[in-house]
């Protein structure tokens, strides 16, 4: 793993040893397919939807990444700006100051990958410096044109999600998700980033009706199967859930099961989700029946 420009990250503790981050990489790639795998969200943001303002201090960020280990998460997803609907866009500078003093120790003291849930390349190749082993880009390389070249550079892995800017009720989705991530892996081949090192994620809740999100979730084993790719699901206590049960967000843990599990028997194999030992104990009775 290539960490260039790391010596000159300014940030009061010792990022933990690039080949320590790269075979945590090596871990959660080669995990890929032998059973779901469950990504933990760490929001360390005032605003996102679900637990914005909850775990932004180093205290409850260390006891959270811990809490979450110990429940049996594969990897941690750490977030320093909503991208909620409605979401305010934070600036560059203002991303990293809520990275900064959080992301190093973090790696130092939980031993699972880490990803960055940023659109941003610097504030990417940042977080590779301070210990992430994963990128997860919520507009698949499109938004900024150097982050294909910093997960090239960087040796990272990414997730790479399909956005649009607005919806579109007209649109036939499922060829929409294809015609983006032809030109995501496009850009992906232009920088060098190996198909290996990469993650769809259909981006449920972005730029999406509801009937287009559902159709999304019913797709996902044809669209890994489409581009031969792993594909994440992440909709963890999302609106698509208070459209069909009327729940509030913290009522929405049985909508998330099921919509997760329904995916896992389609052929998604990485789940995004901010209740970890649930996913854990359901995924291992489903893996249990899927291998029986």
């Amino acid at each position: 793993m290539n960490f260039s420009g790391a010596d000159q990250v300014q940030t009061p503790f010792t990022p933990i040893d690039g080949k320590i981050v790269l075979a945590r990489r090596d871990r959660f790639l080669g995990a890929i397919g032998a059973r779901p795998l469950v990504m933990g969200i760490l929001n360390v943001t005032p605003d996102s939807f679900s637990d914005g303002g909850r775990f932004n201090g180093l205290d409850a960020a260390l006891a959270q990444a811990r809490r979450m280990a110990r429940e049996g998460a594969d990897l941690i997803d750490v977030g320093a700006e909503s991208t909620r609907p409605g979401h305010s866009p934070v600036a560059e500078q203002d991303e990293l100051a809520r990275l900064e003093p959080l992301l190093a120790p973090l790696a130092v003291a939980v031993d699972l990958p880490f990803s960055v849930d940023t659109y941003k390349a610097n504030v990417a190749r940042r977080a590779i410096a301070w210990g992430a082993s994963v990128v997860n880009d919520v507009w698949g390389f499109q938004r900024d044109p150097d982050m294909a070249r910093v997960v090239a550079e960087t040796g990272a892995a990414a997730v790479v999600m399909h956005n649009r800017d607005d919806k579109d009720e007209r649109l036939d989705i499922r060829a929409d998700m294809r015609r983006f991530f032809e030109r995501t892996l496009k850009l992906a081949d232009a920088a060098g980033v190996p198909r290996a090192r990469l993650v769809l994620d259909p981006g449920v809740g972005f730029g999406k009706t509801k009937e287009q999100n559902l159709a999304a979730l019913a797709d996902v084993g044809d669209l890994g199967r489409d581009f031969g790719l792993p594909v994440l699901v992440g909709v963890s206590r999302k609106s698509i859930f208070g459209l069909l049960l009327g729940a509030e967000v913290d009522a929405r843990l049985i909508g998330t099961l099921a919509a997760n599990v329904a995916c896992a028997a389609r052929g998604a194999q990485v789940f995004r989700v901010h209740d970890v030992a649930e996913h854990v104990a359901a995924f291992k009775v489903f893996d249990a029946i899927a291998r029986a």
